[in-house]
């Protein structure tokens, strides 16, 4: 088993910028894949970024170029930096893992950017 914990997230007004750190205990040697996701009222939840242990990173297009993801895979965390943030970006954020046919979730946490 695999927990994941976020911190972070908050309320901003738009341009501004945000962390989100994720850090993951447990069985983390069966992590591959770490990232974040996000899911807006009436919406389905989306891929924001997510990184391989490996260092190979993908974004969703509505962020690339403003969100930069990281990972300390020595300290097992994985940390997102949201910068020109706008309204459409409030959500709840959720922390993955996912390795070895498991997908792991944090509790999420909320980013609200206001206008």
């Amino acid at each position: 088993q695999v927990q994941l914990v976020e911190s972070g997230g908050g309320l901003v007004q738009a341009g501004g910028s945000l962390r989100l750190s994720c850090a993951a205990s447990g069985s983390v040697f069966s992590i591959d894949a770490m990232g974040w996701y996000r899911q807006a009222p009436g919406k389905q939840r989306e891929l924001v970024a997510v990184t391989t242990r490996g260092g190979r990173s993908r974004y969703a297009d509505s962020v690339k170029g403003r969100f930069i993801i990281s990972r300390d895979n020595a300290k097992n965390t994985v940390t997102l930096r949201m910068n020109s943030l706008k309204p459409e970006d409030t959500a709840v954020y959720y922390c993955s893992g996912a390795g070895r046919g498991h997908d792991y979730w944090g509790q999420g946490t909320q980013v609200t950017v206001s206008s």
